[in-house]
Parts: C-alpha cells; structure tokens; sequence
C-alpha cells in the first residue's frame, strides 16, 4: 500500500490494505503456493481508526503504510473503535476535567491503481461516532451526548520509488528492500456541525494532509518513517456561530517498528511526535499550540484468503493540549478483484 486514520484513523485516521512481502515467492516455492501466501498476506489498513472520533490531524498511527499492493484489487473495509479520557474531535478546544468516551465506526473503500508503472492507492473513508460525557469551558461544566457522521477523507497515494506496479501473479516474485512514497488526503466538512454547540464530530473546514514516508525491510523486521503535514481552512460559523476561527498547520512525524512472525502474522510498535496547531479567533492572538506525543500497537491476523482482521491501540505520553486520551479497536477488511 502506498501512503494513511485511521482516522479511520480512524480514526483514523483514518486512516491502505496492502500485501506483505513475507510472502514473495523463491526460485525454489511453487507458483501457485507463491501467490496463495501473497493473497493471504494481504494486511488490513486504510482507515485509521482513530479519526473516527478525534480526527485526521496528526495523531493517526499506521503502520505499514508504505508497501507495494498488486494492482486492480478492491478492499472493503469496517471497523470499530473506543476511546476514553481527554477525547475531542477538535483539541484545540481549551475544554478541562474532560470525562468523555467515544465508539466510533469506519466504513472503508480502496482500490489498488497502476500510476505510471509504479504502484497507487484511492480511498474514501467515512467515519461515524458516538460521544458522550462531561468537561469544564470557562469555568462552566458542559455535558454533550452526540452521534453521527464525521467529516469524509478522500486519499490518493502513490510509491515513488522501490514498488512497480506489478498483477497478482508478477507479485509473487517481488521482495521489498527500500520504498519511497508520498499521499495527499482531503478531508470535506460533511460531518455533524452545530455551531451553537463546540463539541461536535465534523469540523466545519477543508483540511488537506500531504506525506512523505519511507520503509526499509531486514529479513522479518521492517522499519518506516513518515512526515506530513495538515493545513486548514476557516470554520466561518465557529461557537457560537458568528466568529470566524483560523487554525496553523499541524506538522507530524511518526515511526513503526515492523515484525513478522510468520503465517502471515505481523505486530508492530508506533509513535507519532506533533506539533503546531494553534487556533485564532477573528484575527484575534494564536492560542492552545498543540504539541503531543502518542504510541501504540498493532497486531495483524489473516482469516482466509479474502478477510483479515486487525486490532490496535494507543495512548497518549505527553500532551500539551487537547488529545490525552486512549484507544483500542478492531478493523475487518475483505478484498476482491485483481485475479484473486
């Protein structure tokens, strides 16, 4: 797959399926073994699930992100998450004594593309939540109970660099040794807004996340290295619906430690660093700079050679506003198309 929540994150985070290259065939393996381990290797991802509830906005941990995927397969993709703590879709929301969960939901679509010979990836990824609890603003206890659509993520990717387009077939013989690649998300403020109330699941404004990542692959461990940035549009109705509210770009880096353990089974260890952010209210002074650190886990299990199962979570090391919260959840991918 090529280049990010979930979301989902999804919640992601969002946040691609690929295909592992555990499973690239040898001189010595039987075609047809080759290509069966291939199609079974085929991991879930697409949607970070994380955005499902908090937003795609620098906080999403997917790993492997980065990695070559067979060309004209179609992915579909559910998954459910929950999180708890300091939980916001907006955190720059200055909110206090946060008590909030969250369940969220991602419905997933993918489809692996041919970009000029080198292997690319489109994705929709429409997340819901439900979210309820209580905070502090100003000083006044607030209570929300909330449910809906968040705002819609259309991704593009492409692998510049190490990952050919290659058929289902021509995959069995490729080996990952150095990927190169780069996504550009958009994000449509199609979600739940109501501006009299400022804890909501859409936010009101485009946001556009480009990234550029590499992986590097040793026998069974992989390592991948990613930076992006999000940039926003103003949200002209923000609370109490007449302020006009601007917001700085959030600029992000984040890292897997990739293992494989065999039979198509991998874990990983993540972290993501972020930072910017900061919110302005009718030009008025920059406040709440976001600057926060998460890690998490990941473990990835084929079911057969259509579905995969994956389950994840994270939690939040330091946090200088909004975001310091927990999370776990499972995903479900099935896959079609492409000779399978």
């Amino acid at each position: 797959m090529t280049g990010s929540s979930d979301p989902v994150g999804l919640g992601p985070s969002s946040e691609g399926p690929i295909l592992s290259q555990e499973a690239a065939g040898t001189s010595t393996r039987h075609p047809a073994k080759s290509r069966f381990r291939s199609v079974l290797a085929i991991r879930l991802g697409a949607a970070s699930l994380a955005a499902a509830a908090s937003g795609a906005n620098g906080q999403d941990l997917e790993p492997r992100t980065y990695a070559n995927t067979p060309v004209g397969l179609n992915f579909l993709i559910v998954g459910y998450s929950y999180l708890w703590g300091g939980v916001t879709v907006d955190p720059t929301i200055p909110l206090e004594d946060a008590k909030l969960q969250a369940h969220g939901a991602v419905f997933a679509y993918a489809r692996s593309l041919d970009v000029f010979g080198q292997s690319g990836k489109f994705d929709v990824i429409l997340p819901t939540a439900w979210l309820s609890g209580t905070a502090s603003f100003a000083g006044q206890p607030r209570e929300r109970d909330i449910s809906g659509f968040a705002d819609p993520r259309f991704r593009f990717s492409v692998n510049l660099y190490g990952a050919p387009a290659l058929t289902l077939a021509e995959f069995a013989n490729y080996e990952q040794d150095v990927i190169v690649g780069a996504s550009v998300q958009v994000s449509a403020p199609g979600g739940q807004y109501d501006p009299e109330k400022l804890v909501n699941l859409g936010t009101n404004h485009w946001s556009v996340k480009t990234e550029l990542g590499v992986s590097k692959r040793w026998g069974p461990v992989t390592l991948e290295l990613a930076g992006e940035g999000t940039f926003y549009t103003d949200n002209t109705e923000f609370f109490p619906g007449h302020q006009t509210r601007s917001q700085d770009p959030i600029y992000a880096v984040q890292g897997h430690l990739i293992y494989s353990f065999g039979a198509n089974i991998w874990g990983s260890l993540d972290g993501t660093y972020y930072a910017g952010g900061s919110t302005s209210i009718d030009g008025g002074p920059h406040r709440n700079l976001q600057e926060n650190t998460r890690i998490g886990a990941t473990l990835a299990l084929p079911i057969s050679r259509n579905h995969s199962v994956k389950l994840y979570g994270s939690t939040g090391v330091s946090t200088r506003t909004g975001s310091n919260f927990d999370l776990v959840g499972i995903a479900w991918q099935y896959r079609f198309g492409g000779g399978l």
